[in-house]
C-alpha cells in the first residue's frame, strides 16, 4: 500500500496580522518537499523532493501562485477558521 499526502496548512498569530502558509508533499510517511511562505521557495528532503522542489522553484507562474497563497488561501478564509481557532481556546482551561 502506497500512500501520498498534500497538506496545506495556514498559521496565524495575531489574527491575520502575522500570516504563514506552509504546503508538504508527503510520501508513504516521508515529507517529500514542502512549501513555507516564509522561506519563499520550495525545500526537497528526499532525492525525488529535490527535483520536484527544483523544478516548482523554476516555474515563475507557479512559484508566483504559491506565494499569493498567503492572501488568497489563508486570509480569505480566515473568518471560516476563527470560531475552530480563537473562540475555542478558553475551553480547555473550562
Amino acid at each position: 500500500v502506497f500512500q501520498s499526502i498534500g497538506m496545506a496548512e495556514c498559521h496565524f498569530i495575531n489574527g491575520t496580522e502575522k500570516v504563514r502558509f506552509v504546503e508538504r508533499q508527503i510520501y508513504n510517511r516521508m515529507q517529500d518537499m514542502m512549501f513555507d511562505s516564509d522561506v519563499g521557495h520550495y525545500v526537497g528532503f528526499t532525492p525525488a523532493g529535490e527535483r520536484w522542489a527544483k523544478a516548482a522553484n523554476s516555474n515563475p507562474e507557479w512559484m508566483e501562485d504559491r506565494r499569493a497563497q498567503v492572501d488568497t488561501y489563508c486570509r480569505q478564509n480566515y473568518e471560516v477558521a476563527r470560531p475552530f481557532i480563537v473562540e475555542r481556546r478558553g475551553e480547555r482551561g473550562a
